[in-house]
């Protein structure tokens, strides 16, 4: 985390959403979640997203991302 929000790093390109489709991927691995319950809000075509995270509180949420 820097500055309040996660930083993750990727591997595939932005190229046709593969970038957002890595990360829906790994944030659902990390949460222990499937991939449905995580949603891109705003910022699909930006560096900074805003993610919807259904189904874990957001304090166990963050608790689980900076074990990661």
């Amino acid at each position: 985390m820097r500055d309040g929000a996660l930083v993750v790093r990727l591997a595939a390109a932005p190229v046709d959403g593969a970038a957002n489709a890595e990360l829906i991927a790994v944030l659902a691995e990390a949460l222990g979640l499937p991939k449905r319950s995580i949603e891109i809000v705003s910022g699909e075509r930006a560096r900074s997203k805003r993610v919807r995270v259904a189904g874990i509180n957001r304090d166990v949420a963050l608790t689980l991302l900076r074990a990661c």
